[in-house]
Formats: C-alpha cells, structure tokens, sequence
C-alpha cells in the first residue's frame, strides 16, 4: 500500500481519469470545493473523510494502491512512433504481444518471425520507452492502465480502415462473444455518466488483463473489447429527416458549442 501523500496523489489521478472535478467531489460529499481544493493541496485527509470520498466515488483502496506507481508510466504514445509501428506488421505484432503480455518464446511459437527479429523490435520499443527488455529476454511494460492508441492516430485509423468490416463479420452468438446495440435517448448529464462508466469498464476490463497474466498462456483466450458509443443516426434514418428539423437542429448544436 502506498505512502499517505502517495495515496493522495493517486486518488488525485483517479478522479481525474474519471472526470470528477474536485467542484463535483465536494457537491457528493457535502463540502465547499475550496476546502476540498484545500484538502487536498494540503494532503490533509481523516480516514473518515478518505473513506467518505471513496463511497461517494466508488475508488477502492485497490485502485489506488494500482495507481500509485502510474505516474511514470505512459498512456500514449507520439504520432511518429505509432506510424512506425503500424508501418512495419513485424513490430506491430510484437507490440501487442508484449501488451498481450507474451514471452518471447510464445511470440516465436505462434507467429513466423525469429528471435533476432523479435528482440530487434523489442529493443526498439525498449528505446521509445513501451517496454523494459531486462535480462534473459523477459520483458517489463512501461505502459499505464489506461494506455491507449492515439484517437484517430496511425493505428487506430489503420483499424477503422482495414479490421472494421472484419472484426464485425459476425454473428456474436458463438462462446465467449457479445454484441449489444442500445438506441436510447438520455439528458447531457446521463450521457457524461455512461461516457465515464464505459471508461471504467474498459479500465476494469484492462485491471483483470493484469490479474490473468499469472495464468497459464492455454486457458487464456485472446478477446479483442470495443467499446463505443456517439450520437448517430443510421443513414435510412436521416436520409427521411425534415431538411427543416436538420437545420434547426445544427443552429441548436452551434450555439451549445459557442
């Protein structure tokens, strides 16, 4: 378990991945927010008052013991070296792998490249600060929880361009799949709400990537998780919509954004 003021600073990092501003912390636990601004410039806590912002966040001691040593880590990478990944498929399969926490032998195992190769471009993400080649070809991610790709960078577009269409070419009726598609219509404070419950999902979803990697590689399966969601109207849909209801609706959205 982390230090007091080590605590303090990942519970910072907490509420900030969850997008809970210290105004909304203190509106859930029924305090000013200059004194919860205070409190925690100051990093004076009682546990009662912790434990307090715990249930009103729902942080775990857990959460914050993962956190504590996030800070070093990195969440994303720059657009130049996601373009030289996504450029090379070599070293694109050896990065997920290693984010898919495989060894170097079961990356010669499974796919057609040598072991030169693979501690080639393990090097080569060692030197961009991805991973930690340590001795004996073992291997330490230096990648946060909450590591992403670039929104709309090289390796997310590549996806959207070529894996879209593939990875929905299913029914999702087989083991171990899913598909569920919700058409609702929610108030701007519902939708911030899902928006930060689908970010935890994919945080929780990350923590048990951790919790699995003492098991076996044969009881492991490999799950690729999306999740996704935007206002949308399917195109039949629009394509019917009063050209009207449209412009208002934009006039409407223009002034939101002003």
């Amino acid at each position: 378990m982390p230090k007091a003021t080590t605590l303090v600073d990942s519970l910072k990092r907490e509420l900030k991945a969850r997008n809970i501003t210290y105004a909304e912390l203190a509106t859930r636990i029924s305090m000013s927010e200059a004194s919860v601004k205070r409190m925690f410039s100051q990093k004076n806590f009682t546990l009662q008052r912790l434990d307090e912002i715990l249930q009103a966040t729902a942080i775990s001691l857990r959460d914050l013991a993962l956190n504590s040593g996030e800070e070093s880590l990195i969440s994303e990478l720059t657009f130049d070296q996601e373009k030289e990944i996504i450029s090379d498929p070599k070293e694109f399969v050896v990065a997920v792998s290693a984010l898919n926490l495989l060894s170097v032998e079961q990356m010669i195992k499974i796919y057609e490249i040598s072991e030169v190769e693979v501690i080639k471009y393990l090097l080569r993400l060692d030197k961009i600060g991805f991973l930690e080649l340590l001795p004996n070809n073992r291997v330490k991610l230096l990648v946060s929880r909450t590591f992403r790709w670039i929104p709309n960078g090289p390796i997310q577009s590549n996806f959207r361009d070529q894996a879209y269409a593939e990875y929905l070419d299913s029914n999702f009726d087989g083991d171990h799949e899913l598909m569920r598609l919700i058409n609702v219509m929610l108030s701007k404070q519902s939708v911030a709400a899902l928006l930060n419950r689908m970010k935890q999902v994919a945080r929780e979803f990350s923590e048990q990537h951790q919790e699995d990697a003492k098991l076996p590689f044969e009881e492991k399966y490999r799950m690729s998780f999306m999740l996704a969601a935007r206002p949308w109207l399917p195109k039949q849909f629009k394509s019917l919509v009063r050209k009207d209801y449209i412009e208002q609706y934009e006039e409407k959205k223009s002034k939101n954004r002003a």
